[in-house]
């Protein structure tokens, strides 16, 4: 292995003085305001972000309104009640920003806080002899209109930084502790999701043999994983479960990372699980995760089915223009408009699935001979001679997939959701894969928004689990806002 000082000449703004703390472990000095750079600057943009649209959207909301004595004070108060509350939510941690749930979640807390707050202070002005209507719709209206504001400026936000980290910037590098399975599935998943910000650049392993895994140089073993986020200016050190991996090592190594502004991360073992699930519950000071079982009816899904209804009828109606401009381009190669096919939908029913046709009259009962691109049990074809010219266009933006709207309206389907799966598929599902069928198929959903026809059969599987799994509202909405980007890219539509 390389000396300490040629290692640190490698990377970039790592100081060649290296002075130890009395416990004899290096200490960078020089390096410590050079990890997690990109954190202030993603800091500092939100914070201007959501300054900017608060203030924009509640001075549009003062000009609709009028300013008088009483709507100035419901103006000044719902900027520094919106901001106030996106700070007390911390809605401006880095670790938030950019990528996961969290984001929406802690924006909508904001939101509400500030949403009482005004309304609060509106009934003290109407006490004091203001016009009460004024108030009301004030907090109902103007104060909700800055969090949904806040909400769309952060999805720019997130997608500049998506294309950011696709390009090696604003990204955290890692050391990985595990077994090298452990080593090489963290090392795909981040590189399958660019988004996350994580670079994994080192790996210690048990034994610290061999060179790499999955390409991560292999730097060492356990004892060496201290050493090696000095030697590698790892910001984030990410430990799997590893054979001679004990917690009293795990405890020494928090130790030796305090003051360096290094993340340590532990994976519990729990594949897939996250969210609402998951909560700790310490026993005697030992921290135990404690799993609860998910939820597929009750009160959230029933909501989730009114607002997908709600939601799909207003589409329906704001995109009718749209529907009727496709359906004659659609109609103008002499056949029918619409294509329905079986689906399976939630507990195994069949349904029809409605979508615009985009293959000649008869596609379905005839398939090209030979390989084709899809995976698994899915067939797919990247040139696929029975897709029309029109056809293509709309698969290309997936506009074939609207009327599925009406599968929506109709209660057989939902906004977000597994992928709506054929009869034919459905009889070679393993046992884990038909839980896809827990809940309704949706209109998007993590497979969608994640590679579409690009994904192995495995992830496909892996990702409609994970929704199964881990469903919330807040998934939903990052679900709902990443569909917009996914059809841009076009990536895996065809």
């Amino acid at each position: 292995m390389s000396s300490e000082a040629e290692v640190v000449r490698s990377v970039p703004g790592r100081s060649a003085t290296t002075p130890a703390t009395p416990g004899g472990w290096p200490v960078a000095v020089a390096d410590r305001p050079a990890r997690h750079r990109h954190r202030a600057v993603l800091r500092r943009a939100a914070v201007v972000l959501d300054a900017v649209t608060v203030t924009g959207v509640t001075g549009g909301a003062l000009a609709v309104a009028g300013a008088t004595p009483t709507t100035l004070t419901l103006a000044g108060a719902t900027v520094v009640a919106e901001l106030g509350g996106l700070a007390i939510a911390r809605a401006w941690d880095p670790c938030a920003i950019g990528a996961g749930g969290a984001e929406f979640s802690r924006l909508a807390r904001g939101t509400v806080t500030a949403t009482v707050a005004v309304a609060l202070l509106a009934l003290v002005l109407t006490a004091s002899g203001a016009p009460g209507t004024v108030g009301q719709a004030w907090a109902l209206l103007a104060v909700p209109a800055t969090g949904v504001a806040a909400a769309l400026g952060r999805t720019v936000l997130r997608l500049a930084v998506a294309r950011a980290r696709r390009r090696g910037r604003f990204t955290a590098r890692v050391l990985a502790v595990g077994t090298p399975a452990a080593v090489a599935d963290l090392a795909a998943r981040t590189r399958r999701v660019p988004a996350h910000g994580w670079e994994v650049v080192a790996a210690c392993t048990s034994t610290g043999t061999g060179r790499e895994i999955a390409g991560v140089p292999v730097v060492g073993d356990l004892d060496a994983v201290a050493a090696e986020v000095h030697r590698t200016g790892a910001e984030v050190v990410a430990v799997a479960p590893s054979p001679g991996w004990t917690p009293r090592r795990l405890h020494e190594l928090a130790w030796r990372l305090e003051g360096l502004d290094v993340d340590l991360v532990v994976d519990p073992g729990l594949m897939e699980i996250a969210g609402p699930r998951l909560h700790v519950a310490p026993v005697d000071g030992l921290p135990l995760l404690r799993l609860r079982p998910p939820s597929f009816r009750g009160g959230p899904h029933a909501v989730k089915a009114v607002i997908d209804r709600v939601v799909a009828a207003l589409a329906v109606t704001v995109l009718a223009p749209v529907f009727l401009l496709l359906a004659v381009l659609v109609r103008r190669d002499g056949g029918p408009v619409f294509y329905r096919q079986v689906r399976i939908g939630r507990d195994g029913r069949p349904f029809a699935m409605v979508k615009f046709r985009s293959m000649v009259v008869g596609a379905d009962r005839v398939r090209p001979d030979g390989e084709h691109d899809g995976a698994g049990p899915l067939f797919k074809l990247r040139a696929d001679p029975r897709v029309t010219p029109i056809g293509t266009v709309l698969r290309r933006w997936s506009l074939d997939e609207l009327p599925q709207l009406f599968n929506v309206l109709g209660g057989s389907m939902s906004l977000v959701g597994p992928r709506p799966p054929l009869p034919e598929e459905v009889g070679t599902y393993a046992e884990d894969a038909r839980r896809r069928l827990l809940v309704r198929p949706g209109l998007t959903g993590l497979w969608q928004v994640s590679g579409r026809s690009d994904l192995s059969w495995e992830d496909t599987v892996r990702l409609d689990l994970r929704y199964v799994e881990n469903w919330s509202p807040a998934l939903d909405l990052l679900i709902l806002a990443r569909t917009v980007s996914a059809v841009v890219s076009a990536r895996g539509a065809y």
